[in-house]
């Protein structure tokens, strides 16, 4: 994944799911995931407050903030966009123990009811590594790319509330994160079937680079019998190959109840005659497990990015290639 690639982008942001599956967020925490699981934080409502944060890398200081402002003005929440959001150390936005205090300031006030990731790049897992441990209440977070390691740690740590997704886009995509965030139901995403079968579980949405790199650390969740949806940019079709052997051969492939691919761009001369395209990659090395498998959902890295949200229990059905959220 190329560190620069959201960074084109714009910003992400936060998300929130409905009262109606906070039941079933505590049954969903194991192995890795802690043995006592917290409640999940209250629908956002008018009033809510939101806080920006940025762990990763610099954001252009021409960058404009007003529309992921006015976004959340619209619905009643109030957005903090602390300073520190814009600042630059190198090719991250601070130094490391700077981004650990940020994300430690927002997570401990108890009137921030939920965290907003700008921008991506590289930076999270240095914020892991650094020390930022999360506390013991949920709260709602919403990125992806580089976010995706703080976002893993969040549900490994038995905390509910991570969304993996994207603030900018369409109005149809920002409307899909507003209905997470108000508690309404959403629409299956559609894909492409490619092995049928019908699985349900827990769900886990990462990018592939990043939770390639946090494979045998704390921060990883435990993937039994969930249903994990993957997405990448940057990254040539042999990478992705090298990568999904490395999750075989790690063991964690085996365990899932399904699995599924958003979008996965490359540059054209990543492939040479001859070359296994990317599609000829993610069937050969996830079609033989034997369990549904759909393609082309649209989450990630372009637009559409569509939100969803990690633990939330799901049914992938590998027949019509849709996702489908439950409860």
């Amino acid at each position: 994944m190329s560190r620069r690639a959201l960074l084109r982008l714009g910003c992400v942001g936060a998300g929130v799911l409905g009262s109606s599956v906070f039941g079933s967020f505590a049954a969903l925490a194991a192995g890795r995931q802690s043995t006592s699981v917290s409640a999940p934080p209250s629908p956002l409502r008018r009033g809510s407050r939101l806080r920006a944060v940025n762990p990763g890398t610099w954001i252009d200081p021409e960058t404009d903030l007003t529309p992921l402002i006015q976004r959340c003005a619209v619905e009643g929440w109030h957005l903090e966009v602390p300073p520190s959001v814009m600042g630059q150390w190198r090719y991250f936005s601070g130094q490391d123990h700077e981004r650990v205090a940020e994300l430690e300031a927002a997570w401990s006030d108890p009137s921030v009811d939920g965290v907003i990731t700008l921008a991506g790049g590289w930076g999270g897992a240095r914020v892991l590594e650094a020390g930022f441990r999360f506390p013991r209440r949920a709260k709602w977070t919403l990125g992806f790319s580089d976010t995706s390691a703080l976002l893993l740690a969040q549900w490994a740590a038995g905390l509910p509330g991570a969304i993996h997704g994207f603030s900018g886009g369409s109005d149809l995509q920002w409307q899909r994160t507003v209905d997470l965030l108000s508690g309404r139901s959403v629409a299956p995403l559609i894909g492409r079937s490619v092995r049928s079968g019908v699985a349900t579980g827990p769900l886990v949405v990462t990018n592939l680079t990043v939770a390639t790199h946090l494979i045998g650390t704390a921060w990883m969740p435990n993937l039994k019998g969930v249903i994990l949806v993957l997405e990448d940019v940057g990254e040539a079709p042999y990478r992705v190959d090298r990568m999904l052997t490395h999750w075989r051969m790690a063991g964690l492939l085996p365990s899932l109840a399904g699995v599924a691919c958003g979008r996965f761009s490359w540059a054209k001369d990543d492939i040479l005659p001859g070359d296994f395209s990317m599609e000829e990659i993610l069937e050969e090395r996830l079609g033989e497990l034997g369990i549904p498998l759909v393609l082309d959902l649209p989450v990630g890295h372009g637009r559409p990015n569509m939100a969803l949200p990690l633990g939330r229990m799901a049914r992938l059905d590998g027949t019509r290639g849709s996702l489908t959220l439950l409860g």
